[in-house]
């Protein structure tokens, strides 16, 4: 069970480096005005996306596999409310996650209507929500 734990943990620190660096690379990429400048964010942005995936991928595998040794050994294990709030953080992350890949296409394509502040703000949101499951993991408060 530890090694899923720590394979969980390395997985979900990989998925949020992502999150958070990647919408930091779309405010460069729209101070940018060169076209090189553009295909160089292009390319990072597509290469960040493709970790920021496969963290996530197998975060969600390490906590599946961590949720089925628990529910196995712990009766009423989930019926945990913390487990629950995590969930639905959890879906919220992935929804922020699908976000940054569409913001990602939007800026490949020459779309991106969002200001420097807007995505300075939507930056720090995957910071709130890495707060709020920490706090549910280790306090469990209901």
């Amino acid at each position: 069970m530890l090694w899923l734990k720590a394979f969980h943990i390395v997985f979900m620190v990989t998925w949020f480096a992502g999150l958070f660096y990647l919408p930091r690379l779309f405010i460069y990429h729209l101070d940018a005005r060169e076209p090189a400048a553009h295909e160089r964010f292009v390319l990072m942005e597509r290469r960040l996306l493709l970790i920021t995936h496969i963290g996530a991928a197998l975060a969600a595998a390490f906590g599946i596999a961590l949720l089925l040794w628990w529910s196995d050994r712990a009766e009423g294990y989930l019926r945990q409310g913390w487990l629950h709030a995590k969930f639905a953080l959890v879906a919220l992350l992935i929804a922020y996650h699908v976000a940054c890949m569409r913001l990602a296409a939007d800026f490949r394509d020459g779309r991106n209507r969002r200001s420097s502040r807007w995505l300075r703000i939507y930056n720090e949101l995957p910071a709130l929500v890495l707060i709020g499951i920490v706090v549910l993991v280790v306090v469990k408060p209901f």
